[in-house]
């Protein structure tokens, strides 16, 4: 299961660079510092609702945007949970392999 603060920041990451903006140019359009922010990219911090707002207000996004992607990538996650990643292997030996190995 995906970290939530993993995916957000992510998201955010993916955001900034697909228009080309640096930590420096969101970190003062949001007035957080651009090491809380780099930290926030790399899912080492928690950003709160306020300072996600004024991220997402730097990014010129709306925070349903990015929440829906989050929200899709923890869709995509969950749908890959419930698919066996190995076969399951029996714990017994069929009876024809049993009983050709006792002769």
């Amino acid at each position: 299961m995906p970290v939530l603060r993993n995916e957000i920041g992510e998201v955010l990451r993916d955001a900034r660079l697909t228009q080309g903006k640096t930590l420096r140019d969101i970190s003062s359009g949001a007035r957080v510092s651009l090491g809380y922010l780099s930290e926030v990219e790399r899912g080492q911090k928690e950003a709160s609702s306020e300072l996600l707002a004024s991220i997402c207000d730097a990014l010129d996004m709306p925070m349903s945007t990015i929440l829906r992607e989050v929200s899709d990538r923890f869709a995509a996650a969950e749908s890959l949970e419930i698919v066996p990643v190995m076969p399951s292997i029996p714990d017994t030996v069929p009876e024809l392999l049993s009983s050709m190995r006792s002769r």
